[in-house]
């Protein structure tokens, strides 16, 4: 197997360095799956245990101005590695104002990424910094864990208010109580409620727009077939820290965030912003 990307243009190192850190803030170890088209940053969590999941998408053409890659073999033409995303941020915070940096697959007594920084110089000597950052090859044997999650026919779809406004809500809800309530109808109506024996507190969006599921969904089978009134409210009760922690992570703001409510089992979130997706997978606790 091998891995080699070059990526120069100050945009795209920035921007590649926000997504990971985005990735970061959601999970302590994912997968990075590499095939010749996409870099794939993933968390399979275990549903029943109230686990998150996550499933993000980076063509490598916006980010590498060189990229080659060979995967295990003809007909498994891709790498898995098991990694700790922080470590990836923290190779390249050193790149904020680099030349180019370079990744590459390599072996170090232990499987590694390799970046490797030039930095600007007064002089004409190169200013290199190295960091190596270890993974974990997954053998072929374990692929299948790490399939896309297949989207459901979701109850309901809306687009989700700023991030920045939810975020400023959930941080002064998530002190009330451990659980939030999201209900939303087709009207445009959303509502995030926290209920004790002591409190109730909730807070009301108007004027969403709920979108057709073909507009973002790359399944042309996923589809949705209103049964209720616009007025009625699909409800999902979530663990209130996931939802904060998710809200908080994003450090690429996204144009659009598409809400998807599957009553009593998941709540998905799904980022859109140029050429990233983020899929989020928050699980319904019941009551």
């Amino acid at each position: 197997m091998r891995f080699r990307g070059k990526l120069m243009d100050i945009e795209c190192i920035q921007h590649f360095t926000r997504v990971v850190s985005t990735v970061s803030k959601l999970a302590k170890t994912c997968t990075l799956k590499i095939d010749r088209s996409k870099l794939y940053f993933i968390l399979q969590g275990n549903v029943v245990s109230g686990d998150i999941s996550i499933w993000c998408e980076l063509p490598q053409c916006h980010i590498f101005t060189e990229f080659n890659m060979e995967g295990l073999s003809e007909d498994a033409d891709e790498i898995f590695l098991e990694l700790t995303p922080e470590n990836i941020v923290k190779a390249m915070k050193s790149a904020r104002n680099a030349k180019w940096v370079k990744m590459k697959l390599t072996n170090k007594h232990i499987p590694c990424i390799t970046f490797e920084v030039e930095l600007p110089s007064l002089t004409n000597l190169p200013r290199t910094v190295i960091h190596d950052v270890p993974v974990c090859v997954i053998p072929r044997r374990s692929w299948a864990e790490f399939q896309e999650p297949k989207l459901t026919d979701f109850d309901i779809s809306i687009y989700m208010p700023p991030l920045k406004v939810v975020k400023n809500i959930v941080d002064r809800m998530k002190h009330l109580g451990n659980f939030v309530m999201l209900s939303v109808n087709r009207n445009g109506e959303m509502t995030l409620k926290v209920e004790t024996d002591l409190v109730s507190v909730s807070t009301h969006f108007y004027n969403l727009t709920c979108p057709n599921s073909r507009s973002w969904s790359k399944d042309p089978s996923v589809t949705r077939t209103p049964t209720q009134s616009c007025h009625h409210f699909v409800e999902a009760r979530v663990n209130i820290q996931k939802l904060a922690q998710f809200v908080s992570s994003q450090q690429v703001v996204p144009q659009k965030v598409v809400c998807n409510i599957h009553a009593n089992r998941t709540v998905h979130f799904l980022l859109l912003h140029n050429d990233v997706t983020l899929q989020y997978f928050l699980p319904v606790v019941s009551m």
